[in-house]
């Protein structure tokens, strides 16, 4: 970790204000860019440098009192069309392998750059490619970006690359390319060394180098996951991430997380990455990484993160002292077993014999069971008092088989409870149930003082079965505390 003599980092409030101020200024810049190439497009000047020009808007804006949840901002952003001026000089090369004949689901995206400590990517690729089996490799394709220009390093690189998995580059799962940014003349500083310091160039860096994969994966699937070179994934990650995205389908998201926080593990639309990748070239110096994503789902209108509780991606630990310090690996929380808080449950599906709705709260082998529920059934937990939920996990069918299942259902968050205790006056989707089950962790919008009052499964669509609701857990705030 860094020495206690560094220079500290801003606080993530002030981090959080600045970063905002930037992104307005962002959005006009690029509105400004648009239109002086539908003007002069062959002609485009930059006489003004970005700063100078972030500050004029920046100032323009301040006036007009502009905040970036109005709903203004949030259109002009949704509105951004085509990729970023500066990719215009990209160039690609084809190292190794060709791309899939047809679209595929996911772009299994990776940057990787020569590291003098040694690289993991082969052995990030051995893990992805093992932990698959051969169905789901044929939904995806995996895109390797090396970034390095340095020619001998590169010819090494996809030696090792072409020998290790030769059959996958054959078989169009495995593409590997090079590229740059040749003649741009905007930002003049990319490949400027002089930083204020070490971590300031990684950052800009890595922002640069995934931009310029997934400006090339754009068209290559409906789906883009982003991955780092130094991770492991665990076994059938894919199907995983196929049954939640099946499940959230019909739901708006903008990244949906499967790691512990990270640059790892995240999910976009292909339709995304454009605005994305216009984001990451424009912010390549302002912030870092993982923040940028935040502010990206903020300005999409996901206001918490969506992050799935069992993280299929794990950091290799083979980080250098620098690597360390500027990419620190935020571990996993351990939150130990649930502490359910004492609670009611209601429901209005049917009742038999002496299984009462309580059975799906407490924490044993006892369960709830119903006949034939209809869309908009519900069971809902009522807690006596709000609780800071921070994760929630509802499991429903039977342990191994997965019989009896809700095949369609919903999990929703409740707050502000009615004076006769039915419920409460307000809900927020939490997730849709993936395979009869779900299991998240709880956000809260930043500077929320709201606590939960209820927990609400709703049934979205009848079904003529049995339903088992096995068991609803959830973990508080202050178990975390403990842990």
């Amino acid at each position: 970790m860094g020495d206690s003599s560094n220079r500290a980092a801003p606080g993530p409030s002030t981090m959080h204000h600045c970063l905002w101020k930037y992104i307005i200024v962002a959005l006009s810049f690029i509105f400004l860019s648009f239109f002086l190439q539908e003007n002069n497009e062959e002609h485009l000047e930059y006489s003004l440098s970005l700063e100078e020009e972030k500050k004029k808007i920046l100032w323009q804006l301040d006036q007009e009192r502009i905040s970036f949840e109005s709903k203004n901002h949030l259109d002009t952003f949704k509105e951004m069309q085509g990729n970023s001026p500066l990719l215009h000089h990209a160039n690609y090369k084809f190292l190794a392998g060709a791309p899939p004949q047809e679209k595929k689901l996911l772009t299994v995206g990776i940057s990787s750059v020569r590291n003098p400590h040694g690289s993991s990517l082969l052995d990030t690729l051995q893990s992805l490619f093992q932990a698959s089996a051969e169905p789901e490799l044929n939904c995806i394709v995996v895109l390797v970006h090396l970034s390095d220009p340095d020619p001998e390093w590169l010819s090494q690189a996809v030696a090792n690359i072409s020998g290790l998995f030769k059959p996958h580059i054959e078989a169009q799962k495995l593409l590997v390319i090079h590229s740059c940014l040749s003649g741009s003349p905007f930002p003049r500083d990319l490949n400027n060394v002089n930083h204020s310091s070490p971590c300031e160039a990684r950052y800009s860096r890595q922002k640069v180098d995934y931009a310029l994969l997934m400006n090339f994966a754009i068209n290559l699937s409906e789906y883009f996951l982003m991955l780092e070179d130094n991770v492991h994934c665990t076994p059938k990650f894919i199907s995983t991430i196929y049954w939640a995205l099946s499940a959230w389908k019909e739901l708006p998201w903008v990244i949906p997380e499967f790691s512990s926080p990270s640059f790892s593990g995240k999910v976009f639309h292909t339709s995304d990455l454009s605005r994305l990748t216009s984001f990451f070239l424009l912010f390549h110096k302002d912030t870092l990484t993982h923040l940028l994503l935040s502010e990206f789902r903020l300005l999409l209108a996901q206001n918490t993160p969506i992050r799935f509780s069992s993280s299929v991606f794990y950091h290799m630990d083979n980080y250098s002292v620098l690597e360390d310090t500027c990419f620190p690996v935020e571990k996993e929380k351990i939150l130990g077993e649930p502490d359910n808080p004492i609670a009611s449950v209601l429901t209005d599906m049917m009742t038999t014999s002496n299984i009462i709705p309580q059975y799906a709260y407490t924490l044993n082998k006892e369960f709830y069971s119903t006949l034939d529920p209809i869309r908009g059934n519900y069971l809902t937990v009522i807690m006596e008092r709000p609780q800071k939920v921070i994760r929630i996990e509802v499991l429903t069918g039977s342990d191994k088989q997965g019989l009896y299942r809700l095949q369609q259902g919903q999990v929703e968050l409740g707050y502000d409870l009615l004076e006769n205790s039915n419920g409460c006056a307000r809900y927020s989707l939490l997730g849709p149930l993936v395979e009869g089950n779900l299991d998240q962790r709880v956000f809260y919008e930043e500077d929320s003082v709201e606590e939960l009052h209820c927990i609400r499964l709703l049934v979205l669509a009848s079904q003529e079965s049995w339903l088992l609701i096995r068991q609803i857990k959830a973990w508080t705030q202050h178990k975390e505390k403990e842990s």
